[in-house]
């Protein structure tokens, strides 16, 4: 029987996320908000789950915390293959390496994985849900963090790509953002 929700949020104290700060709030309740806020877009729980733990690795704009490498395995154990290894990929890729990748429409789609510095290829639904899980997460924290303009051409190129909710969030999340 897979966790429950309050088992794989101890994990985060178990292992000191709960202690690290993330925008204006804390690191765990940041992952709970993505978690949340992927609920809200229609996710099931299995992908919902990738959100809470979209970052354990740490990212390359968030080094808060960093889960080892090394412990990827227990996290597979909690939330399964598919979704570990979209959270590592989340994780490990090169932000620029992706951004690129998001305005072409043919598969395979490359980003450069900055742990090893290989290429890693994805087809094109696992890179639509990596796009899901990116754009989700930032939504989820730019207005506590006014970094309005940080990547913002290449997040409303996420919105534009997904459709739909993302796009909609998109707009909703932008349309809070202080008139200069």
């Amino acid at each position: 029987m897979p966790p429950t929700f309050k088992e794989l949020t101890t994990y985060f104290t178990e292992v000191g996320a709960d202690q690290v700060s993330h925008t204006e709030k804390s690191y765990v309740a940041h992952a709970i908000g993505v978690y949340t806020d992927l609920k809200e877009w229609g996710f099931d729980e299995e992908f919902a789950r990738i959100g809470l733990f979209h970052s354990i690795y740490g990212t390359q704009l968030f080094q808060g915390f960093t889960l080892p490498l090394e412990k990827r395995g227990e996290i597979r154990d909690m939330i399964g293959e598919y979704p570990e290894y979209l959270v590592y990929i989340n994780c490990a890729m090169d932000r620029d390496s992706f951004d690129a990748q998001v305005v072409r429409r043919e598969a395979p789609y490359t980003i450069l994985d900055r742990f090893t510095s290989e290429s890693i290829e994805l087809d094109e639904k696992t890179f639509d849900d990596l796009v899901s899980i990116h754009l989700c997460d930032w939504l989820e924290q730019v207005e506590r963090s006014e970094s309005w303009d940080y990547r913002r051409d290449a997040f409303e190129n996420m919105a534009q790509r997904l459709g739909g909710i993302g796009s909609e969030s998109f707009a909703r999340t932008f349309a809070k953002e202080p008139q200069q």
